[in-house]
Order: structure tokens, then sequence, then C-alpha cells
């Protein structure tokens, strides 16, 4: 069998395009004592791998020749270790290609739910993101207004969700008219503002009567810099990602109003990544099956089929194209998984 896996070509100095990528065909890797062989089935597509090709982050820096890094769902197709077996569906950091080594003690053995696709968005990376960072850094209380930006997006959009499942007051911040109606009259958020209107500020004061007490950030400069003169006294800023800032010729731009505002309105601003949460996440597995189950959280996915698209996935990504969580399917589900 040969084995197609997407490398990177180039690392880009301005806008992502297909040219710095690179499909190629290899083998298909044997796994050695206390590995596993894996085909992978769905990959997760984040805004974090372009993040990656800026330098080292909470992860390595990826250079050019590397295959892109992504979190996988793969079948097991050979076992190597008494922790896996045959057949087993898992969870693990891969890499963009069909068929992947890696040691099964770095695998996650999944729960039987289907569709398989919900363990990568709300049961998976995206869910378990939305959940860690709102409750556990943002720890909103019913009745404040929580702030969202990326709103339509995998994690935004369940933030939002979550919100107001607990009785907060939401308000999301999208790009374009058609999202932002589709946050509020399909997702339910409160209200909804157009980041490339004018008047952000203004929009802001309309929409957020009594302030934000909760801002979760995933895309930082302007939007940020607008958010934080809307905070109340005491407020938290959940610092997720900054979208805004990696595909982009422009140079880096920062809120201009730090640390100012952090200071005269005692706000706490803090960053998180999602395994820094892993020991909580049978609990937002829980919480969140029940908000699915009693229709509270609506489940959007926007799959991507075939390897060789997962570039183009990316790009658009980086674009805002989609709603939910984006992720590629590299192959069919495993036998008896619909």
């Amino acid at each position: 069998m040969k084995n197609r896996q997407i490398t990177i070509a180039e690392l880009p100095t301005g806008n992502l395009t297909p040219d710095h990528f690179k499909l190629n065909e290899t083998e298909v890797p044997s796994p050695r004592d206390g590995d596993v062989l894996l085909r992978t089935v769905l990959m997760s597509i984040d805004a974090a791998n372009r993040s990656w090709m800026q330098g080292a982050t909470y992860r390595d820096a990826v250079h050019a020749g590397d295959p892109m890094p992504t979190y996988a769902i793969c079948e097991v197709l050979e076992s190597k270790s008494p922790r896996l077996a045959t057949g087993d569906v898992v969870a693990c950091e891969s890499v963009w290609s069909e068929y992947v080594v890696r040691p099964a003690h770095k695998c996650v053995k999944l729960p039987a739910i289907h569709p398989l696709s919900n363990l990568m968005s709300v049961y998976g990376i995206a869910g378990k993101t939305a959940f860690h960072g709102l409750i556990g850094v943002g720890q909103p209380v019913t009745g404040e207004t929580v702030l969202v930006s990326a709103a339509a997006g995998s994690v935004g959009s369940i933030v939002g969700q979550i919100a107001k499942a607990l009785g907060c007051h939401v308000v999301g911040i999208a790009g374009g008219a058609q999202k932002c109606k589709w946050v509020t009259d399909v997702l339910g958020f409160d209200a909804c503002i157009d980041y490339r209107e004018p008047g952000m500020g203004k929009a802001l004061r309309q929409a957020c009567p009594n302030g934000v007490d909760v801002y979760f950030d995933n895309v930082g400069g302007k939007v940020l810099e607008a958010a934080l003169f809307a905070m109340n006294t005491k407020g938290r800023v959940v610092c997720c990602g900054a979208v805004s800032q990696y595909d982009t010729t422009d140079a880096p731009s920062g809120p201009r109003n730090l640390p100012g505002l952090v200071v005269v309105k005692r706000l706490r601003m803090e960053g998180f990544i999602v395994m820094d949460f892993a020991d909580r996440d049978a609990t937002a597995l829980r919480a969140l099956q029940t908000w699915v189950e009693n229709g509270q959280i609506k489940v959007f996915e926007d799959i991507v089929e075939g390897l060789e698209n997962a570039p183009s996935a990316l790009i658009g990504l980086l674009a805002g194209e989609n709603k939910g969580k984006r992720m590629v399917r590299v192959g069919s589900d495993p036998e008896g998984v619909q």
C-alpha cells in the first residue's frame, strides 16, 4: 500500500496559498513494539495550523518539508501494544497523512458516540476548548453578559450556546450580515455584531447595555481592542486565539489600550490551551452531552472530503468560510460506525 501525505513545500511570508503545500506519496510506515499503525478518518482544521508556521508556540515550529501537524481521529489497523486492539477508534496528535504510526500510549481510545464526527466537534477539541475556556477561565454567572468573537466558528459557536444554557446575555461578533443573522437566528445569540462594519464601539454599547462581564477572544487585534473598552470592572477576558494575526502581510497589531484598561478596570486576561484542563474532560463531556440532548446546543459541522483538499480547507477557514467545526474526511468511518 502507498501512503499519501501533505507536507509544507515552503513556509509562507504572507497569505497562505495552495503552493505552500505538496502532496507526496510514501510507503505505509511499519509499527514497532509499543506502536500502532493508524488509518486516518478525520483531521481537524484549525487556525492554529497557520500559527505553527510562524514559529514555536505551545508546540514546536513547523518547517519546510515537514508534514502538517493535526489532531486526528483514526482506526487502529495494526497494534504492537496491549493498550489498543485492531479496530479501535482513537484520537491522537497526527499529521496530514492517510496512514501514521504513533506510540499507543499517546493515543486515546474514543467512546462509542455517533456520528463519529461529533467526537471532533462538540465532544472533541472544539467543544472541550469552548467548555474549558468559558467555564474554567471565564467563569460566567447567570445574568452576566458574555461576548464571543468568531461567533460562527467551531469554538465560538459552542461558547455562545453554552453561555445561553447558563442563562447569560450573549452577544457574538462575526464577519458579514449573513453570518450575523445565522448566529442570532440559528444559534440563538441575543445579538451579533458585524466587525466589518464601521462603528464597532457604538454597536457594542447598543448590544451590551450593561457592559461585558466575560469576553471570549478568538481573534485579537482591533476586535480585542474594542471589546476591552466595553468590559465591566472585574471582567474576565478569555484568550483562546488570535486568528486576525495569523494569515496577513501586515505587521501584527495589538490593542493600544493595554495595559491601561486592564489596570483601571481591574480586568483579568488569561490564555489557555485545551490540554491544560485534560483532567476535567469527563466533566466537559457530561455537560456537553446534556446540553445537546436538551437541544440547548445545536451541532454544526463543516466536513471537507479528501486529504488533497486539506490545504484549501485551511485557507478557507482562515478566510472565514466555515460555519461550525471544519474538518477533513480522509477515509471512511470504521465498519459499523455511522
